[in-house]
């Protein structure tokens, strides 16, 4: 079985989800872990394509999330460990199927509602994400009504499990982000 790769979870994702904003953000969460890949020394494109394709169900199962990743990627020669990395960024919210156990999987959890609160503190800002620092974001992270809807105590349980300070993995998931600023819309608004 051939090791999945962002080109391929490309073409897998785009088979189930056309909305554009669940696209944006699995271009999102694909630069950010491949940012935390670049922190554990592990494959980048490999983790970007399981970041690019962990809401694979979403749009066609959101009440159910999480729970038909395996019969939509089923025959598609995606190997079982990576259907379990993106089943584990649900766990004890959709899904008891996979605890995230390894690198790769808590960092996918860690980072998937962290991108969302990234991505609006960037949208907000006159510069994008180009020159966003860690201060500012974690400032949007600690006010509860920005964002309202990405869940703080889950970020702060994923970076808890990685044993990572809540401002690295900031660090990490905007440095992700900022390499792919234009496919984002986040080079900001011109002067």
């Amino acid at each position: 079985m051939a090791q999945l790769t962002l080109a391929r979870a490309q073409e897998l994702l785009h088979k189930h989800v056309t909305e554009q904003h669940l696209l944006t953000h699995a271009l999102a969460v694909s630069a950010a872990m491949g940012a935390m890949a670049g922190h554990f020394g592990a494959d980048a494109e490999h983790w970007r394509a399981v970041g690019y394709l962990h809401d694979v169900d979403f749009e066609k199962f959101p009440e159910e999330h999480c729970k038909h990743v395996r019969e939509l990627l089923s025959g598609e020669d995606v190997d079982e460990a990576d259907i379990l990395a993106i089943i584990s960024h649900g766990y004890g919210i959709c899904t008891q199927e996979a605890e995230p156990t390894t690198p790769l999987m808590k960092s996918l959890f860690a980072v998937d509602e962290l991108t969302g609160i990234i991505m609006a503190n960037a949208l907000m800002r006159p510069t994008g994400i180009i020159d966003m620092e860690v201060k500012s974001a974690k400032k949007k992270f600690k006010d509860k009504g920005f964002a309202a809807k990405c869940d703080r105590a889950l970020i702060q349980s994923g970076c808890d499990a990685l044993g990572m300070d809540l401002g690295d993995v900031i660090g990490l998931v905007i440095e992700g982000m900022q390499q792919e600023a234009v496919g984002l819309c986040l080079t900001g608004s011109p002067a």
